[in-house]
C-alpha cells in the first residue's frame, strides 16, 4: 500500500501546482507607439524592429500595425512574436541594399551569402504575420543572384509559423521561404509576382489553405537541398497539405516538386484546388546527380484549367545557375514511389500527363491515374514504370492512342493503347 499512497500524494501536489500557476498574459505593441510614422516616405525600419523586439523579450504577444503606408528594411521577429496587419496597412520594402544584412541563407539548395529577408525570423517558436494588410518586397534589391538578393518573408528553423490573411506582393525573388520549419501554416493568403510564390524548403508539417497564389513562375516550390550538400544534410520536406488553393503558374508549373530534391521529398498531398499553368499543374522534377527519394505524392480532386495536368522528370530537370556537386553512381539516381491522383478534370490539356524521362535503372515504383476526364490534345506518355494503374480514364480531343508506354507493366494500360 504505501507506493499506491506516495504515487497519489506526488499526483495531488503536481496537479495542485499546475492549478495555481499564473496564466501568461500576452500584450500588444503598436508600431506608431514606437515612432513609425506610416506616411510612405520615412523609413520605419527602427520603430518596427524596436516594437518586435519589446514585444519578444517581453514573453510575446501581437505588434500591431495600423492603417497607413510603412517603408522598412529588414526586420526580424523574435519569439512567441505576432505581427498584426490592421485593414488598409501595407508595409514596403526599401529599395537599399544596406538595409539588408548579409547571412548566411539558403538558395536553390545550397546555404551562401545572401540578403536578410524583408521580414526574417530564426530559431524562434509560435510566430507568424496575421491580419488583412500587405506587405510588398522591392525589386531593387531582390533580383541579384550573388549575393541573393531579399525576399519577402523568410523564417529559417523555426516551429509554429502561421501566415493568415495577408497579401504578399513579390519584389522580383521568391516571396516567401519557409525553411527547416516545423508546423507551418499558410491560410487565406494571397500571393502576385513574377517568382516562386511559396517555396518550402526542407520542412514538415505544412498546410497550405485557401490561398490564391499567381505567379510568375511555380506558384508553389517544395525543395530539400541540391547534390551532396543537399543530401548530406538529409533534411527532408514532407507532411505537407495543398488544399482549396487556386494556384496559377504563369511562365512555369504550379505545384513544383524539386528540382531540389537530395534531403527527400515525402507525403504530399494536393486536393481541391484549381491549377491553371503555362507548363504543368503538377511538375515533379529532379536529375541525375541530385539523388534523394521522392515518394508518396498524391492529388484529389483537382480542376486544370490551362496547361498540362502532370509532368514527371526524374532524370534532367532542374536549373543549373547555381554550383553543382552532384551526388556520385547510383545514388545520385533520383527514386520516385508511390505516386496517385485521382478525380482530376482538365480543359484543352495539351499533354495530359508526360512521365517518360525516367531512368530505367531506378524506374518509379507505383503510379495511380484514376477519374480522370475533359479535353486533351496529346494524351499520356509513360516510360519506366513498375505497377502503374490506369482507370477511368475518359479524355477527348485527341488523335490516335491516348497511351504511349514503354517499360510499363501495370493494369489497365492495353484498352488505353487501342
Amino acid at each position: 500500500m504505501k507506493p499506491i499512497i506516495f504515487a497519489a500524494i506526488i499526483f495531488v501536489i503536481g496537479t495542485a501546482g499546475c492549478a495555481t500557476r499564473p496564466q501568461r498574459i500576452f500584450a500588444t505593441f503598436n508600431v506608431r507607439n514606437f515612432g513609425a510614422h506610416g506616411d510612405g516616405t520615412t523609413k520605419d525600419t527602427v520603430a518596427f524592429q524596436k516594437a518586435l523586439d519589446a514585444c519578444a523579450v517581453s514573453g510575446g504577444g501581437e505588434v500591431l500595425v495600423p492603417a497607413g503606408n510603412y517603408l522598412i528594411g529588414s526586420v526580424q521577429l523574435g519569439n512567441r512574436t505576432i505581427l498584426r496587419l490592421e485593414t488598409n496597412s501595407v508595409i514596403t520594402g526599401s529599395g537599399d541594399t544596406n538595409d539588408y544584412p548579409l547571412l548566411d541563407i539558403r538558395w536553390e539548395g545550397r546555404w551562401q551569402p545572401g540578403r536578410r529577408a524583408l521580414i526574417y525570423s530564426a530559431n524562434v517558436e509560435h510566430t507568424g504575420i496575421i491580419g488583412s494588410g500587405r506587405i510588398a518586397g522591392n525589386p531593387a534589391v531582390a533580383a541579384p543572384q550573388n549575393p541573393r538578393g531579399a525576399v519577402v518573408l523568410e523564417p529559417i528553423n523555426c516551429t509554429d509559423v502561421r501566415w493568415e490573411g495577408l497579401t504578399v506582393t513579390q519584389g522580383g525573388n521568391w516571396a516567401t521561404h519557409p525553411t527547416y520549419c516545423a508546423g507551418v501554416v499558410i491560410k487565406n493568403v494571397s500571393i502576385n509576382g513574377g517568382r516562386d510564390g511559396v517555396d518550402v524548403d526542407s520542412c514538415s508539417h505544412v498546410r497550405i489553405e485557401n490561398c490564391d497564389i499567381n505567379t510568375g513562375d511555380d506558384s508553389i516550390s517544395l525543395k530539400s537541398g541540391r547534390g551532396m550538400d543537399g543530401a548530406r544534410i538529409g533534411r527532408p520536406t514532407e507532411d505537407v497539405l495543398i488544399t482549396h488553393c487556386n494556384l496559377v503558374g504563369r511562365r512555369f508549373a504550379c505545384l513544383g516538386i524539386g528540382s531540389e530534391t537530395s534531403g527527400g521529398i515525402r507525403n504530399v498531398r494536393i486536393e481541391h484546388c484549381q491549377l491553371t499553368s503555362r507548363t504543368f499543374g503538377v511538375y515533379i522534377k529532379t536529375r541525375i546527380g541530385r539523388g534523394g527519394i521522392i515518394e508518396n505524392i498524391c492529388g484529389d480532386d483537382l480542376d486544370v484549367l490551362g496547361g498540362g495536368f502532370l509532368k514527371i522528370n526524374l532524370t534532367s530537370a532542374g536549373n543549373l545557375n547555381t554550383a553543382d556537386d552532384p551526388v556520385p553512381d547510383a545514388a545520385g539516381i533520383p527514386l520516385g514511389r508511390n505516386y496517385s491522383f485521382r478525380n482530376v478534370r482538365v480543359a484543352n490539356c495539351p499533354p495530359l500527363v508526360d512521365a517518360r524521362d525516367i531512368s530505367a535503372a531506378k524506374p518509379l515504383q507505383g503510379l495511380v491515374l484514376a477519374n480522370i476526364s475533359g479535353t486533351c490534345t496529346n494524351g499520356i506518355t509513360l516510360a519506366n514504370i513498375v505497377g502503374a494503374k490506369l482507370h477511368h480514364i475518359q479524355m477527348t480531343g485527341y488523335q490516335g492512342a491516348l497511351l504511349l508506354a514503354t517499360n510499363v507493366p501495370g493494369a489497365g494500360l492495353k484498352e488505353l493503347q487501342k
